[in-house]
């Protein structure tokens, strides 16, 4: 339908411009003359605006029609991508990322949001599966497409590139995009809106700067200014649950948890979103640090692990519409477990085959998880909860990220520091870190046994049809 049509447009190329900007950082510190620590906030800067916004989301989706945020995340979107394109200095690159990352702030639990309104529980899943097929199509060619843009062009045309789609893309929108959902105007509680971001604000914020100042003097976990930031946001987020659970009429409503299936689910796509970014956001550092190869070889080895993952979406999508998420979660965490524990006795030796066929399984494993999880989860869910619900998992998926990337880079340099080769051998810097890396795969497996031990947990939802009303198993109050 043109509704979906829009959505998922919007969001491969939304995707496609986030993954393929990551692979060029290096090649940006050398062109805008600034240091990797620096360059870093064109992802930091990203995640925290995701932070801050998208717990607000649930409260614009019950004020706004699906037309006018739609409208006003593509604007976003296309002004934040031509901001960046046009970008001579690292600030006004900056300041166009966070432009574009307001637009996907409001784009990405609209489209959830969205599915859960227009298609019924039965065929949910499918439709699950298709935005993952969509969604993560980007970020496999992503990376080699912007290799090709930096050996050849300038990094400005990996924004070039997708604008006019965004633009299509709006103008699609504009013509064809319906109002599905109720605007109810509830009443905004300022309070609630400051506590919110301050709390996963200063959360993704705290998480962030400690991975990006990890292994060096006075950085990482030492830092005062990564010590405040997560005691305050820690202190802000009980505040903020505090009173949601005072409030008649909350701006995110935390009796979603109340309901078993969402709340393992939920569980399930946090540590699945660890796995990915504690895993997979240090494997490109592998391949070009460990065994040398170029960014656009990194993105082709890459390739194949992406794209089995957007397909497998849609394998995944019609297994759980037939067969629920009961055997596909606990199968697909024995997968990546097993994988990222291969994934941990790599070497500077390592064939490349080796490494494309375990990323390959790894993606295998994580899509027969996400999407199921996610998708049972948010089936529990009373419609009039469904706001609340998408913008919770959408919220905490940028937070598991925060926290995944800072683990896994603290992990790598105590492997690097613990390291006992030859400093006088000429390889020894790529053993040391691939040495490293090797301690973030090991994590990432433990992570997958303890998602394993919660998926047995896990049980199909039974939705009522009848509004308001779910079969399923609710927690005690």
């Amino acid at each position: 339908m043109p509704i979906m049509i829009a959505l998922l447009l919007s969001g491969f190329i939304g995707m496609f411009s986030e993954t393929a900007l990551n692979v060029a950082l290096t090649q940006l510190t050398e062109d805008l003359n600034v240091s990797y620590a620096t360059i870093q906030w064109l992802t930091t800067g990203y995640l925290l605006v995701l932070g801050i916004l998208v717990p607000v989301s649930g409260l614009l989706l019950q004020r706004f029609t699906t037309r006018q945020l739609f409208i006003a995340a593509l604007v976003f979107i296309s002004s934040g991508t031509f901001i960046a394109a046009i970008a001579p200095t690292f600030i006004v690159l900056l300041v166009g990322r966070i432009i574009q990352a307001v637009g996907t702030a409001l784009l990405i639990p609209l489209m959830f949001n969205t599915i859960l309104v227009v298609i019924p529980p039965e065929r949910r899943g499918s439709a699950m599966g298709l935005i993952g097929l969509v969604m993560m199509s980007a970020p496999a060619i992503g990376p080699t497409i912007a290799g090709l843009i930096v050996e050849h062009l300038s990094w400005n045309w990996i924004f070039w590139i997708s604008l006019p789609f965004l633009l299509f893309a709006l103008g699609f929108g504009i013509k064809y995009m319906q109002n599905v959902s109720e605007v109810s105007k509830p009443k905004i509680d300022v309070l609630s809106i400051l506590l919110s971001t301050l709390g996963f604000g200063g959360i993704v914020f705290g998480f962030s700067s400690a991975g990006e100042g990890a292994g060096e003097a006075g950085g990482g976990w030492e830092n005062p200014v990564v010590i405040v930031s997560l005691i305050v946001g820690v202190i802000a987020l009980i505040l903020f649950s505090w009173r949601q659970m005072k409030m008649e009429k909350p701006m995110i409503n935390l009796r979603v948890f109340k309901f078993r299936m969402f709340t393992i689910g939920l569980l399930m796509v946090f540590l699945a979103m660890m796995i990915i970014l504690s895993s997979l956001v240090l494997l490109p550092v592998y391949l070009q640090r460990g065994l040398v190869v170029s960014v656009l070889a990194t993105g082709l080895i890459m390739l194949p692990g992406g794209l089995i993952n957007g397909a497998m979406s849609l394998v995944t999508g019609r297994l759980f519409d037939r067969f629920g998420p009961k055997w596909l979660v606990p199968i697909g965490l024995v997968i990546a477990a097993a994988s990222l524990w291969f994934f941990s006795s790599v070497t500077t030796a390592s064939s490349i085959g080796f490494v494309i066929a375990l990323h390959a399984c790894l993606m295998i494993g994580i899509s027969m998880v996400m999407m199921p999880a996610q998708t049972n989860g948010l089936n529990q869910l009373p419609p009039e909860y469904y706001p609340d619900g998408t913008a919770i998992m959408n919220t905490l998926q940028q937070v598991a990220g925060a926290i995944g990337t800072a683990l896994a880079i603290s992990l790598m340099n105590s492997g690097i520091i613990s390291f006992d080769g030859d400093p006088t051998s000429p390889l020894f810097a790529s053993e040391a870190l691939t040495h490293g890396v090797s301690h973030v795969f090991r994590f990432g497996a433990i992570i997958a046994l303890v998602g394993l031990v919660v998926s047995f947990f896990i049980k199909r939802v039974n939705v009522g049809h009848q509004k308001g009303e779910a079969q399923a198993e609710r927690l005690p109050h």
